[in-house]
This record gives C-alpha cells, sequence and structure tokens, in this order.
C-alpha cells in the first residue's frame, strides 16, 4: 500500500521533467526494438550454424584435384576412374567418389528446376544438384529412407557442358515433401529436370553446397545425379575414413595420388580439408553477422544503463533537500529507495510499450527487405524483461545514494 502511495508525487515529478523522461523513453524503445530484432538475428544464425549437414562430418574429407594436361574426357574419366580405385583400396578408408562439389562449399553445386509435368508452366521447384555414382551414400553416410542406392550401370560419363537427363535420381526428404505437397509419396514418381526421371531413392538430409548466410536458402533441397563429371580442369574427390582414422587417411589418400600420377595438382593448404573446415570456411558470414549481433546489443544496453544511471544521479542531486524533508517527516530508507525505483520502472515501463511497437514494426520491415522471417513475440518480451532488469539495476546506486541522504544535511542544503 505505501508503495502505491508513491506514485502520485512520482508522476507529478516526471512531468515537471517532461524533456529528460521522453529522452530516457525513447532512447529505452529505440534499444529494445534494435536489441529483440539483433537478438533474433542471432537465434537464426545460431541454428543456421548449427543446422547438421547429414553426412558423416567427423570422417569425411575432400581433396581438389587438379589435372595438368588437356586430356579429353575419356582419358580424364579413366584417369577418375584409377584414383577412385586406389582411394578405395587404402587402409584406413572406407568409401570415395567424385563430384563436382561438397557440401558447405559455399558454391560449386549446380542448381536445377524440377517440374511435376514437363509442360507445367509454373515455377519449377529449384534444388542443388551432386554428381554421384553408387559409391555415394556410403561415402557421405548419408541415410537412405526409401526405395534404393543407385546401380554402377545407371552412372553415364558427362562432359562440363553436357546436359544432363538421368533416368533415376536420388532426392532429399526435404525436397520431396516440398514436390509433393498433396502427400502423396514422392518414391517411384516422375519428375522433369532436362528429361523426365523417376525419383528411386529418398534419403533424410543432405545439405547442398551454398552454405550462405540465409534462412529460407534451399541448402537441404538436394538431387543427386548419376554421374561422373569428366572435366579436364580437375574434380573433387569425397573420402570417408573409418572412425578416428581420418587424419592418417587424408595423408595417405594424397601421397597415394601423386604416387599414381603425378600428373596432377593438389594444393596442400587449401586443396585438402576436412568437412569440419568446410563448415568453418562456409559459414563465416553467419558467424560474423552473429558476433556483430552481441556487439551491438551489448554496447545498445550499456548504453541506456548509462543514460539511465546519469539521470537518476542527476535527479537524486536535485531532490536533496525534497529527500530530506520526506526522511524528516518520518519517510524511510526503504520508502526513498522503493521511490526511486519505482519512478525507474514507471519510465523504463513506459519505453518499453514503445518498443515493442517499434520492434514488432522493424521486423516487419526487414522482413520486406530481406530474407528474416516473423519474429516470435517473445523475442521482444524477453528484450522487456531485460531492460527492467537492466533499469533496475542501473538505478540502484543512486537510489541507494538517496536513501543515505541525511534529513538534516539535506534540509540545510542551499
Amino acid at each position: 500500500m505505501r508503495v502505491w502511495i508513491q506514485l502520485q508525487p512520482i508522476l507529478a515529478a516526471l512531468r515537471r521533467h517532461k524533456a529528460a523522461t521522453a529522452l530516457i523513453v525513447l532512447q529505452v524503445a529505440l534499444t529494445l526494438a534494435v536489441v529483440s530484432n539483433a537478438l533474433f538475428v542471432l537465434h537464426t544464425r545460431l541454428a543456421h550454424l548449427a543446422r547438421p549437414t547429414g553426412t558423416d562430418e567427423a570422417n569425411l574429407f575432400v581433396i581438389r584435384n587438379g589435372w595438368l594436361g588437356h586430356d579429353d574426357g575419356a582419358r580424364v574419366d579413366a584417369r577418375m576412374r584409377a584414383d577412385l580405385a586406389t582411394l578405395r583400396g587404402l587402409p584406413g578408408v572406407r568409401d570415395a567418389f567424385a563430384s563436382e562439389a561438397y557440401p558447405l562449399q559455399g558454391g560449386g553445386g549446380l542448381p536445377v528446376g524440377l517440374k511435376r509435368e514437363p509442360a507445367q508452366t509454373t515455377r519449377p521447384r529449384i534444388a542443388i544438384s551432386y554428381f554421384a555414382d553408387e559409391h555415394a551414400l556410403e561415402t557421405l553416410g548419408v541415410r537412405l529412407v526409401a526405395g534404393r542406392n543407385f546401380r554402377a550401370d545407371e552412372i553415364v560419363q558427362a562432359g562440363s557442358f553436357d546436359r544432363i537427363a538421368p533416368a533415376s535420381i536420388i532426392i532429399t526428404r526435404d525436397l520431396a515433401n516440398k514436390l509433393f505437397t498433396d502427400g502423396s509419396p514422392a518414391l517411384g514418381q516422375t519428375v522433369h529436370l532436362d528429361g523426365p526421371s523417376v525419383i528411386i531413392g529418398i534419403i533424410d538430409r543432405l545439405q547442398g553446397a551454398y552454405a550462405g548466410s540465409s534462412v529460407r536458402s534451399i541448402d537441404e533441397d538436394t538431387v543427386l545425379l548419376p554421374a561422373r563429371l569428366a572435366d579436364p580442369d580437375g574434380t573433387v574427390y569425397l573420402v570417408r575414413s573409418r572412425t578416428g582414422q581420418r587424419a592418417a587417411a587424408m595423408r595417405a589418400s594424397v601421397a597415394a595420388l601423386l604416387a599414381q600420377d603425378r600428373m596432377r595438382l593438389i594444393d596442400p593448404d587449401e586443396g585438402v580439408l576436412t568437412l569440419t573446415q568446410a563448415r568453418e570456411l562456409g559459414y563465416t558470414i553467419d558467424r560474423g553477422v552473429a558476433t556483430a549481433m552481441v556487439v551491438l546489443s551489448v554496447l545498445l544496453l550499456l548504453a541506456t544503463a548509462g543514460g539511465i544511471v546519469g539521470l537518476s544521479s542527476f535527479w537524486v542531486s536535485q531532490r536533496r533537500r525534497q529527500i530530506g524533508m520526506r526522511r524528516a517527516l518520518g519517510a524511510t530508507r526503504g520508502d526513498i529507495l522503493a521511490y526511486v525505483r519505482i519512478e525507474n520502472f514507471l519510465i523504463v515501463g513506459a519505453g518499453v510499450g514503445l518498443g515493442v511497437v517499434l520492434a514488432i514494426g522493424a521486423n516487419l520491415w526487414l522482413m520486406t527487405r530481406g530474407e528474416l522471417p516473423r519474429m516470435p513475440p517473445w523475442f521482444a518480451l524477453a528484450g522487456a524483461m531485460v531492460l527492467w532488469l537492466l533499469g533496475q539495476l542501473a538505478v540502484l546506486g543512486p537510489a541507494r545514494r538517496a536513501a543515505a541522504v541525511a534529513p538534516v544535511a539535506a534540509i540545510r542544503a542551499d
């Protein structure tokens, strides 16, 4: 009851300091709008960083192999076959295959459009493709949830500029759900790329080669094409080691390839890397955005706390006589402390109310300007709680100084 009695003098005091009060309210509102959206961006980036590729990341590594010379497609394909046979025969290597890209690479995967009908006039479903053979699923460690793997006789040789129209494909479950929104089973269905292709298998998850920084990306809409790309410029070998033998398998693989054929180029620094390293490289932008959001939020919160402390300290110094009179009339230190804290709670509350509106408006604006999804309301509410707590902590020092003012000294102050 004693707390509520103090509301009238608090409101009267705030009306006498309209400009200063308005500035703190506006600062709190802007801080809440920015911090809540920054926390939401941070949340989306952390979720993006944590997404599994669907592969056996701990045991996968890639070798970027460049060819020296100007062989034709048939010669390149023969060299690739020999390399893969060598890699698969190494101790510590579980399996290997050749492709043009790999998960989280940051580019290289070929975007393809899939249609339900050949004469479909609506926009095709865009997916990221990998060239793969019958060893790809075992090498990647992906889980086949329906259907079957490729057979060796289904794998074709493809040149750099060949159009691929495979008779069979394997797709991810995510892509299957987007292609067949009516709930019909995707397995055995025919879709159209450059020609009709039957879906013979569905895998649980496989990220594409574009790690990106978008939360509405097509990273998990992936299709495997049964082909080896005989590119005279080079290829990518994906190798899966046995558990705990990745480092040894990497050294052995490079040594075996060089021993077999010196007419190749493998950069020892950038040409061989683990999928763990590919994750670090692929998500560089997302980590940078996350760090920037944390720094921005902390700086804004500190600035807001500083403003509250400064204003509260100023008001305490201006009200020493008033505080002293209240103490002389029987107000306890607890009453003075409660007075200052309630005043701060009301100011921050007004800022929070305005800030929630600004936060929602800023999120809607970001949705139209970029690819940020709708922010759940609890982010704004969490930001409001943080600011209320911050306001109470920031005003604690000035409030204690106000409560410590001696009644006689305050009354005699000029």
